[in-house]
């Protein structure tokens, strides 16, 4: 048998040329982070007035202001509430209408197809701001920024993941659910035990990125006015006068949610990896099999 070679290990001449294309990157790379650092600190970016909010209580105006328990972590909390509870809701309605989309019924199929692909195509920053001003004439009551924020990352988002799930869902071998009717599950069991938990660990780090997005998201709230992080933020740089390096810390504050957020979702995997070594669809063709072997047998 013949196998396509996908990769070259580098020859000599070719190792050469990379190291050397690592290096002259490498100096272009700190050459543009030193120009960066030259052009904050041509305007005073770096001084202690600007950066002291971050690390101790000032005094402004006679008045005294923490940035962390003033701004940061009552915008923090929001931030975390606003996509704690979108996440949530998008996983369950991406689950639902992946599979309602994948329904053999045309009059369950054809509108979810309706709802999902309308919904993807709509900005979220629209359907927030028509929550927020335009629900009052369409609903007969003001919806609070907080659950237009919620629905409109629902709605986005969910719609996303419906798409994620469908994809993975059709991506599991149909031997697999081909194995367990045959073991008389009904469709809605084969669908529950065999191919949406495979299919949630196959697209697992598709999941995990919609996620982040939507905790990123959140961030649109501030045009309704919900007191998400930037929003907090961007009321303590006004107190501080300080908006760059405000700006900076929210984004590293940020990151570091988002990087936490990765890491569990590699954890997991790496957890699903290792104890799916036998998994429910394994199982059912495992059983479909020694019950060929004793039907076979006894006949």
């Amino acid at each position: 048998m013949s196998a396509s070679v996908l990769y070259d290990h580098p020859g000599p001449r070719a190792r050469i040329r990379n190291r050397v294309l690592s290096v002259v990157f490498g100096l272009l790379l700190v050459a543009g982070l030193y120009g960066i650092y030259r052009a904050f600190d041509s305007t005073q970016q770096w001084t202690w007035q600007k950066w002291q909010p971050f690390f101790e209580t000032v005094t402004v105006n006679g008045q005294t202001a923490n940035f962390w328990t003033d701004y940061a972590w009552p915008g923090l909390l929001g931030t975390l509430q606003a996509a704690a509870t979108a996440m949530l809701l998008a996983l369950a309605f991406g689950l639902v209408f992946s599979v309602a989309r994948l329904s053999e019924h045309r009059w369950i199929r054809v509108p979810a197809g309706v709802v999902v692909e309308f919904f993807r195509a709509v900005p979220v920053l629209l359907m927030i701001f028509f929550l927020s001003f335009g629900g009052f004439w369409v609903f007969g009551t003001l919806i609070p920024p907080f659950w237009s924020v919620v629905i409109g990352l629902t709605l986005y988002n969910g719609s996303v993941l419906a798409e994620a799930f469908r994809a993975g869902i059709r991506a599991v071998p149909r031997g697999q659910s081909e194995a367990a009717y045959s073991l008389g599950l009904t469709k809605g069991q084969v669908m529950r035990m065999i191919l949406i938990p495979q299919a949630a660990r196959s697209m697992l780090p598709v999941i995990v990125s919609q996620l982040v997005v939507v905790l990123k998201d959140t961030a649109l709230g501030y045009i309704v006015s919900y007191p998400e992080l930037m929003l907090e933020g961007s009321k303590g740089y006004a107190v501080f006068t300080n908006a760059v390096p405000t700006f900076m810390v929210l984004a590293l504050i940020y990151i570091v949610i988002n990087g936490l957020l990765t890491l569990v979702a590699h954890l997991l995997e790496r957890r699903a990896n290792r104890l799916g070594v036998t998994t429910p669809a394994t199982k059912a063709a495992a059983a479909t099999t020694t019950t060929g072997l004793s039907t076979g047998g006894g006949a």
